[in-house]
């Protein structure tokens, strides 16, 4: 059996940043996070793009610009969407989620989803940068496994390598 090794390795990939302007202070420690994570593994920062978009909700409509664009390996998409006294927060949630999905099944660009979701501030501090972590860095990793898996997957991958088992 052959297994393909994930490879985290991110020179030479092309990635771009949708990140919401809404929520300002989670989003800015979300990017700082995945910037820093992918520097660390190799890319060239003219290799890492960045686009605001006023709030989570857009996030769908720039990824999918982006990825029909066809000039980035992958996509993360960092913000946050923070409970309110109102169904608003479900509909925002449930339009970026599946907005983020359909791009990646449509175009078959790889979108690493850092969009939070949380109860409270407090819970969206925690998550960017605070007790859990930071999910800016880990969905930016997971960006760079994927697009590597898919660039290995249509065989043009050098850098992912095939073990056999």
């Amino acid at each position: 059996m052959k297994i393909l090794e994930p490879s985290l390795d991110a020179r030479e990939l092309r990635v771009a940043l949708v990140v919401s302007r809404f929520n300002h202070l989670i989003s800015i420690r979300l990017l700082d996070s995945a910037r820093e994570a992918l520097m660390e593994r190799g890319i060239e920062s003219d290799d890492i793009e960045l686009f605001w978009v006023p709030g989570a909700f857009e996030i769908p409509l720039a990824a999918r610009r982006i990825a029909e664009g066809g000039r980035f390996d992958a996509i993360v998409t960092l913000g946050s969407v923070i409970r309110g006294g109102t169904p608003h927060f479900d509909y925002v949630c449930r339009g970026v989620t599946d907005g983020v999905r359909e791009v990646m099944r449509e175009t078959g660009i790889p979108v690493g989803f850092g969009v939070l979701t949380t109860d409270d501030i407090d819970q969206a501090l925690a998550r960017a940068g605070g007790s859990d972590g930071n999910k800016g860095g880990e969905v930016a990793l997971a960006a760079i496994e994927m697009a590597r898996f898919a660039s290995a997957t249509l065989g043009d991958d050098a850098s992912a390598r095939a073990t056999s088992a």
